[in-house]
């Protein structure tokens, strides 16, 4: 580097959450890039570079890192070191369709999904806040989504026989309603009804003890799962994503009425709303998975969150932090974000 050349800085690094394999920018000036790419250490492991200019690079998380605020070194560039909160493994070995759901204890529940029609032999397990598994569902073929009513029982859908199961305290599922196409996300309404996704293109609204399902709103038909969540303002926020280049996430108003909440998303999946009332939304496009924040009051400027691998869901710790899950493994991060307390006085206590 000639004498009067000017030391290379790096001022940022974007976005500030990830896990491995998720792509994260440091920002600077004066990086170089000739006759050879720049060496990146995120922790103490090397990252591979994706891309470089003199202004810009792009890193790739390794995986084995310990987790949490992480360094992140542009090697032979002094300054300031900037970080990345890097989530890490919690629970492996799963087959996720749609997000995990949280107790209001910080119990997990994540799904084995499988391929169509497989019987396998645990349908849902229960992770506790150590990291222990234990299973929790039999019987239930291609669970997909999961939800808790607002009195704390567990519900389940399966993809594979278009219903809904509702779950007891010691994991027994027993029918709550059938005949629902191909049955995927489930979220229930601020007065408790349920709402079920038909990823061949309907909404449809159930009544409390089951018996009767109507159609309450028609969208395209996905060729994944649907993905429902309702909002602050009451209305149900839907992913569904299609074959398209853009998809986008709709909004539903209690009326039945669909309109757009936000677009340019690739492949949007698993939805959930913080505290604050803030939308997050997963994004699966291949290569660039990530998690996007949407405010309600201006949605057409997502922010992207965190950078990973391939991601379909997500899920709030009622204790702060989220985890966030690909098909068959679902990352802790443990940073300053809370989601909305699962409601329900009689939910249950040794879960």
């Amino acid at each position: 580097m000639p004498a009067f050349a000017t030391p290379g800085r790096v001022t940022a690094v974007h976005p500030l959450w990830a896990i491995e394999g998720g792509r994260v920018t440091i920002e600077g000036n004066g990086f170089s890039v000739d006759p050879a790419l720049p060496q990146v250490r995120i922790g103490s492991l090397a990252a591979l570079v994706a891309r470089a200019s003199a202004t810009a690079i792009t890193a790739v998380v390794p995986s084995g890192l310990d987790g949490g605020p992480t360094a992140v070194r542009v090697i032979d560039v002094p300054g300031e070191t900037a970080y990345v909160d890097v989530g890490t493994p919690f629970v492996t070995g799963v087959h996720q369709v749609d997000n995990p759901a949280f107790d209001r204890h910080g119990n997990l529940y994540v799904t084995f999904s499988g391929s169509r029609g497989q019987d396998a032999p645990v349908a849902v397990f229960i992770v506790r806040p150590d990291g222990s598994r234990e299973p929790f569902v039999t019987g239930i073929a291609n669970p997909t989504s999961l939800a808790f009513s607002r009195d704390g029982r567990l519900f389940v859908s399966s993809r594979f026989d278009g219903s809904v199961y509702e779950v007891d305290a010691d994991g027994r599922p027993s029918l709550f309603a059938s005949d629902l196409g191909v049955a995927c996300g489930l979220a229930f309404a601020p007065d408790g009804e349920l709402f079920v996704g038909d990823r061949s293109g309907s909404i449809l609204r159930v009544r409390a003890d089951g018996r009767d399902a109507r159609l309450f709103a028609s969208l395209p038909a996905s060729v994944a799962a649907f993905h429902l969540a309702f909002g602050p303002d009451s209305s149900l926020y839907v992913a569904a994503p299609t074959l398209g280049s853009s998809d986008v996430v709709y909004r539903v108003g209690l009326n039945g009425d669909v309109s757009t909440c936000c677009g340019g998303f690739g492949r949007p999946q698993g939805l959930a709303f913080d505290a604050l009332g803030h939308l997050y939304v997963v994004d699966a496009l291949a290569g660039a998975s990530a998690l996007y924040r949407i405010r309600l009051d201006r949605p057409a400027r997502p922010e992207l969150m965190l950078a990973g691998g391939a991601l379909i869901g997500l899920a709030f710790d009622p204790h702060g932090g989220l985890v966030v899950a690909s098909s068959d493994t679902v990352y802790r991060l443990r940073v300053a974000v809370r989601g909305v307390l699962p409601s329900g006085a009689n939910q249950r206590e040794g879960a």
